[in-house]
């Protein structure tokens, strides 16, 4: 049995919601009559006017730092005043570079600072968003929790090398989610925990690096956001804790 594709009344949480992808999501999942209430969350208010411009009266958004507990913890709990139960969450927040922080080529490019930079976003918020909303998703209902993950992260996978700290905290990620998944198993038993690879999208944390990618292999936001909801509702138990690439398939470790 997949997840509960068609069921109704459900509510979803997008986090990193101001752009990209996370913002196509929140786009779809507005058109989706299945969702009586959907939640998006932003960093910073300057940078999120395309989400706060949506002016639905289906959509709830709150700021949200991903590298604070402390607001990430204020933000859940505003949800849950509002709701007794999530079934469905994405969490869309990445970081590879930023002004001059920027992918390692090397070894000797390697910043301490930029590196735990890297994990606190990457991959540390996304465990301690699932820390918290523990409560919203032990419910009688199935739901998804995800997480939007890198091919690039992939151990077994990786032969070019490089972009060290991008490659090593998606990794974490992907640990950091399988093991959640394995505790949610008998803690939120109802819950599918996921890792999704969109593919290369035409977004901001892409630009720089396009130049070399076939135009067959560049999604725009619209067909990324399209495949990842398909691959989501497809999701049944026994693809708890595992990581998907966009088509479906999946990916190795």
């Amino acid at each position: 049995m997949t997840f509960d594709a068609a069921a109704t009344d459900q509510t979803a949480l997008v986090v990193g919601a101001s752009r990209g992808i996370g913002l196509g999501l929140v786009r779809q999942l507005l058109t989706d009559q299945r969702f009586k209430q959907v939640y998006g969350t932003y960093r910073c208010r300057e940078s999120a006017e395309g989400l706060l411009a949506l002016a639905n009266p289906r959509l709830s958004c709150l700021p949200m730092d991903v590298t604070d507990e402390a607001s990430m913890a204020e933000a859940i709990a505003q949800i849950h005043a509002l709701t007794p139960q999530i079934h469905r969450v994405v969490y869309c927040v990445g970081l590879l570079h930023d002004g001059d922080f920027q992918p390692e080529k090397s070894l000797r490019h390697l910043n301490s600072d930029h590196l735990v930079r890297s994990f606190q976003t990457n991959a540390i918020g996304a465990a301690l968003l699932a820390k918290h909303l523990l409560p919203l998703m032990k419910h009688g209902q199935p739901s998804l929790l995800t997480a939007i993950s890198a091919k690039v992260g992939s151990i077994g996978d990786n032969r070019l090398g490089g972009w060290y700290g991008y490659r090593a905290s998606k990794a974490a990620l992907n640990m950091l989610m399988k093991t959640t998944a394995l505790e949610y198993a008998r803690r939120s038993p109802n819950t599918i925990v996921a890792l999704l690879h969109p593919g290369t999208t035409d977004t901001g944390l892409s630009k720089p690096f396009q130049r070399g990618v076939p135009p067959e292999k560049l999604f725009s936001v619209e067909r990324t956001v399209a495949q990842l909801m398909t691959v989501m509702d497809g999701l049944g138990p026994d693809d708890n804790g595992e990581f998907f690439n966009w088509d479906g398939s999946r990916l190795p470790w």
